[in-house]
């Protein structure tokens, strides 16, 4: 039986977990959710996730929010992507560093200046989370100098956390020309064999 992802194509956080299944080889359906519309909040969907959030992951009788936890999960089930057993502890540093420094604060800003009415958008909190990210672009840019990879020799769900929210073509701040290193490591992504942008992976929830 196959694992099901409910994501839908907008959210970064799913993208981590749908890439991650997909180039960990794993057999997975998509299950779109209509984030746009309110299904995420809704009583249905709140008794597969309480906390009204994707990605879901369902394999069976196991049910499991949260990209990270998503993530370690399929490393653990196809041995793929975990990275070598001494650099376990590394690739967890990377995954919850993205998630409190650039994940957190790229889906927020892409979000306001994307998803929401020009006249509703807080300006002042945009300038702020785009300072925090401004602040994050050069730790990741720095830890990929004269390396391919963020941990080890091979991509890890370490690379796939971080690089979540940067294929998205809306614009929230970052721009691949200005960080020659993550500019490579992106490229080096999106080569490996299966990847897909995330709109080819799962469905939007609004017209492109």
């Amino acid at each position: 039986m196959s694992m099901k992802l409910y994501c839908f194509g907008e959210s970064g956080n799913a993208y981590k977990a749908a890439l991650t299944l997909t180039l960990a080889g794993a057999d997975w359906d998509p299950v779109f959710v209509d984030f746009f519309n309110g299904e995420a909040r809704s009583d249905t969907f709140r008794q597969i996730n309480p906390m009204g959030e994707v990605p879901v992951l369902v394999d069976g009788d196991l049910t499991l929010t949260q990209s990270g936890a998503i993530q370690q999960y399929v490393a653990d089930q196809t041995g793929k992507l975990g990275g070598a057993p001494e650099d376990k502890y590394e690739v967890l540093r990377w995954v919850l560093w993205d998630n409190h420094k650039m994940s957190s604060q790229a889906g927020v800003t892409r979000f306001l200046l994307n998803f929401l009415p020009e006249e509703k958008r807080p300006q002042e909190a945009i300038k702020f989370l785009q300072g925090r990210l401004a602040a994050a672009y050069p730790v990741l840019d720095g830890a990929l100098e004269g390396r391919d990879w963020l941990v080890g020799d091979h991509i890890t769900i370490a690379d796939i956390a971080c690089c979540g929210y940067l294929f998205f073509d809306e614009p929230f701040g970052f721009e691949r020309k200005e960080h020659k290193n993550i500019d490579a490591w992106l490229t080096r992504i999106s080569q490996q064999p299966g990847w897909k942008h995330p709109y080819d992976l799962m469905q939007r929830g609004l017209a492109g």
